[in-house]
């Protein structure tokens, strides 16, 4: 196997790590902006990812330490679009999934075939956001439409 360029890795890593923190401000504030019949399943869902988001920041920390690595202290984009009905909250955390799920993608690139624990880790993570994505797609059709949604 190939070495994997150290400094490559840990810089996405580092990206992934503010990518999720953005997450889970993102989904906290969310969950503070839902009104209406929904609410409770709804924030409940939000937090759920706001605390999922947290794991996996904290996962792409401790493989930017495993690499000799110095964790990021920054949080990834924040953009307050003042939109808080639950179809634009949606889209926007579609969007931000797939940036998210982008970034994973561009670290198993670099690490495939020249690191088993990266590369494991990279398409664990591919897998569960592919999931969330799906989810979150799914939330944003309409009842009973088969097609999936497209920003």
């Amino acid at each position: 196997m190939n070495e994997i360029d150290k400094q490559q890795t840990i810089d996405i890593l580092n990206e992934i790590m503010e990518l999720e923190l953005a997450g889970v401000v993102r989904y906290t504030h969310y969950s503070l902006m839902v009104y209406g019949y929904n609410r409770i399943p709804i924030v409940s869902w939000l937090k759920d990812n706001a605390s999922e988001g947290l794991a996996h920041a904290h996962k792409a920390g401790e493989m930017v330490t495993m690499l000799g690595g110095h964790p990021s202290l920054k949080i990834g984009s924040l953009l307050e679009t003042q939109k808080h009905n639950i179809g634009d909250i949606l889209r926007e955390s579609l969007e931000h999934e797939k940036n998210t799920t982008d970034a994973y993608q561009r670290l198993l690139q670099i690490v495939e075939g020249k690191s088993v624990a990266m590369e494991e880790y990279a398409r664990e993570m591919i897998y569960l956001e592919e999931l969330h994505l799906d989810e979150v797609n799914k939330m944003l059709r309409v009842p009973g439409e088969m097609k999936p949604f497209n920003l």
